[in-house]
């Protein structure tokens, strides 16, 4: 490839996994390899790759792959410019990662558990070395939020994000919301049509996203990477009453992660959220995501497409691969800060306890069908000076003595919401222990 007249040798790429991102990665990179090299100014060559186990039927370009079960071969062999590690986890992906800054190679990853608890380790390696380091397939899959937020919208102070980041978890809420279906017979349909892992804890108890809330955190309000921070609830507590509820009341249910800067810090809290049904992010249905994103110059604007799977992703990767390639004549100085921010320039704004977090709630009771229950419920909150925004009571059925008592409360603070809810347990009328999902308006 000729750039201003000037031939540049091809950058060699060493894919760590062939696995459903890996081999996407290698095929987008074979079968585009005239496209990408016009947008680069260079060719890309995967010339290295490590596996222990592969499908040859479904890679393109093997015959011109050095193939190696030992990842360590392709972070030290001095021929490879770019190390793409596919593995996920954090072990021996931090080592890799870090062997191959060391060793002065650039590094793409998809690892968003990786850079959530190590990133700010690796990108301090990154720096001291004069590499970079790439994770815009860690968010979002294919949809290029990390870009955004780092380039596109650099003019803006970001107001808040609020994200349905894992399509697992949006899958589920979809079909128990369509087909009136229970969270355990969804999930067990995702496991076997591969949307959920056989151990499904990262995607239904919210883990993976606030990997990715994380990441989207620093990047918007630039501050360190702080996962042990982010507060984070699943979804297994949801029944189809609620999403009944919810939509007699005029929302939809979706596992939010969701970052806020507020004058006492930063919010980072996954959990699930009641949006108002109006919004276009509560009618994303089915294993897609979306990010909305809160600008104080652009307004509101809505990130939407394929959070997963072996192309979308390898999209986003092969991104990173060829901003990396544009990028290897520039002063590591000059380049994209891998946070947003300079990294001498991350800010020490606190992250918010949940206590101090305040948003609406929904509140679902089993009570005794008898008068004065919810005189005594109502009497409580407004104690604590939390209004009632609606309530829902179903009929009993016959023989049953028993009440479902679903109450809307407007925005109050966590904790005062939290000490209420206690004396409402506390009941004797109270018969099980309330549901309670946070509300957002996102507007």
């Amino acid at each position: 490839m000729h750039v201003w007249g000037k031939k540049l040798k091809a950058v060699k790429v060493g894919l760590i996994g062939l696995g459903t991102v890996g081999g996407g990665t290698l095929n987008v990179l074979v079968r585009n390899a005239s496209e990408i090299s016009r947008r680069a100014g260079r060719d890309i060559r995967v010339t290295h790759a490590a596996a222990r186990e592969y499908d040859p039927e479904t890679l393109d370009g093997l015959e011109n792959l050095d193939i190696s079960d030992d990842a360590f071969t392709i972070v030290e062999n001095p021929e490879v410019d770019i190390v793409v590690e596919m593995i996920g986890g954090y072990s021996p992906a931090r080592e890799l990662v870090l062997k191959a800054i060391k060793n002065g190679k650039h590094v793409v990853t998809a690892n968003k558990a990786l850079i959530a608890v190590h990133g700010n380790e690796i990108f301090e390696a990154a720096r001291e070395n004069g590499v970079t380091v790439a994770f815009e397939a860690a968010v979002a899959g294919g949809i290029p939020i990390i870009k955004a937020l780092r380039e596109g919208l650099v003019a803006n102070h970001i107001e808040w994000i609020a994200g349905i980041i894992n399509g697992t978890g949006n899958f589920i809420l979809s079909e128990m919301k369509d087909k009136g279906r229970e969270f355990a017979d969804v999930l067990k349909e995702a496991q076997e049509l591969g949307y959920a892992e056989a151990d499904p804890t990262f995607d239904v108890e919210g883990i993976d996203a606030a990997h990715k809330l994380t990441i989207l955190a620093s990047l918007a309000f630039g501050i360190p990477l702080q996962f042990d921070k982010c507060y984070t609830e699943g979804i297994g507590k949801i029944e189809p009453l609620d999403i009944s509820n919810a939509e007699q009341l005029g929302y939809r249910i979706k596992h939010l992660g969701i970052t806020r800067m507020t004058p006492g810090g930063v919010e980072m809290r996954v959990h699930p959220t009641l949006i108002p049904e109006k919004r276009l992010i509560a009618n994303v249905d089915g294993v897609m995501n979306a990010v909305l994103i809160q600008g104080d110059a652009v307004g509101p604007t809505l990130y939407y497409g394929a959070g997963a799977g072996s192309l979308p992703t390898a999209s986003a990767v092969v991104a990173d691969i060829v901003d990396i390639a544009r990028a290897l004549t520039v002063d590591p100085d000059n380049r994209v800060p891998h946070l947003a921010y300079q990294p001498d320039a991350l800010s020490s704004v606190p992250v918010v306890s949940m206590d101090d977090v305040h948003t609406a709630y929904y509140m679902r009771l089993m009570v005794t069908d008898e008068s004065g229950v919810l005189a005594k419920i109502t009497e409580l909150l407004g104690e604590s000076d939390i209004s009632i925004e609606a309530f829902l009571q179903k009929p009993s059925p016959a023989g049953v003595d028993a009440a479902a008592v679903a109450v809307l409360t407007k925005v109050t603070r966590e904790g005062t919401f939290n000490a209420v809810l206690d004396k409402i347990k506390a009941l004797p009328e109270v018969l099980s222990e309330p549901v309670c999902f946070r509300v957002e308006s996102l507007a």
